[in-house]
């Protein structure tokens, strides 16, 4: 018991308790919208830290898998009747999907060095993009097409409690994963493939594993997504998607987790405060280009992602009372 309550875990379920009990203490409806983003875009960027920080993979086409998701579940549900048990079936056929394309381009390119991978992973994601736009008889190309959904989900209040347990689950699945030995070999492969390999592990084998991991989580992201939209269309595809994903993970930290959802609530907040200040004053339409100056300082102050510099900066200062405790030993 004392193991698990430690700092960090005391702090994460003080905040979930306080993100469960929001909806009943506010009623903006815009707020509710906004943190509803905030989790699934956090679910997407945690499948990409699966990818970046824990296995050293950089992919330009992590949108493809959240597309796969958000086309599977919009069709589905556009073909058939929006019911809860089919809306299940939407979301384990686009897992699916997308476990199989992740290992089929895995099997293809992760033999690749990382920039020759991550130029193919966009080939392959820019094939899907082409795909969605030119099949129109079920896509509906560039117009995309709106669906209904289940009408339990129909109120945010729902909506918002499915997004934020479900980003909880996943991020205790993924931990899970990544302190597993599998995971402990998918960090090793990260700060050195070769003697990785040279210890007598199938390198491709476990790079697959993660690209299959994050692909499915990836595709979560991308139902939780039309869900909220109850619309979907090519933009799911587009590289902004991967690259939101990559500034979220950069900015939270590499390689934590946890860092992937601090990022994708400061980026999404961001994108919100920017867009509304664009009511104040017209410069404030080119809110992108605020968005990167505020994107180069947090490097600038945070070269290791806001969660990786607080760590580095709390290991010096543990590692400074350690220090300290040593020297009066020594001199009493």
């Amino acid at each position: 018991m004392n193991r698990f309550m430690t700092v960090p875990n005391t702090v994460y379920i003080i905040i979930f308790l306080m993100l469960l009990a929001l909806p009943f203490v506010t009623d903006s409806r815009t707020l509710l919208i906004m943190f509803t983003q905030i989790f699934l875009f956090a679910i997407f960027a945690m499948s990409y830290d699966i990818l970046l920080g824990y296995t050293g993979i950089v992919s330009f086409g992590h949108a493809m898998f959240f597309g796969i998701g958000a086309y599977s579940t919009g069709i589905i549900l556009k073909q058939y009747d929006s019911t809860i048990p089919m809306l299940l079936m939407a979301v384990l056929v686009g897992a699916v999907i997308a476990g199989i394309v992740s290992y089929v381009v895995g099997m293809l390119s992760l033999r690749l060095k990382s920039h020759f991978y991550a130029m193919l992973t966009l080939a392959f994601s820019g094939l899907f993009l082409v795909l969605a736009e030119k099949w129109r008889t079920l896509t509906y190309g560039n117009d995309g097409f709106t669906f209904s959904i289940p009408d339990p989900l129909r109120d945010r209040l729902n909506l918002y409690l499915l997004s934020l347990i479900l980003m909880v689950i996943i991020f205790l699945l993924l931990k899970r994963f990544t302190h597993s030995p599998l995971g402990r070999v998918l960090q090793a492969i990260r700060e050195n493939e070769d003697r990785t390999e040279s210890l007598g592990y199938n390198v491709l084998h476990y790079k697959v594993i993660a690209s299959v991991v994050a692909g499915v989580f990836a595709s979560f992201a991308g139902s939780l997504y039309v869900l909220t939209l109850r619309f979907v269309n090519t933009s799911v595809f587009a590289v902004d998607v991967t690259l939101d994903a990559l500034l979220m993970t950069i900015i939270g930290g590499v390689g934590t987790l946890i860092g992937a959802i601090i990022g994708a609530g400061l980026i999404e907040f961001a994108h919100h405060w920017l867009s509304d200040l664009a009511k104040v004053h017209w410069i404030f339409e080119r809110w992108i280009i605020f968005f990167g100056i505020l994107y180069i300082v947090v490097v600038m102050f945070f070269p290791q992602g806001i969660v990786g510099t607080i760590r580095l900066w709390w290991s010096r200062r543990k590692g400074t009372q350690i220090r300290v405790r040593k020297e009066k030993n020594i001199s009493s």
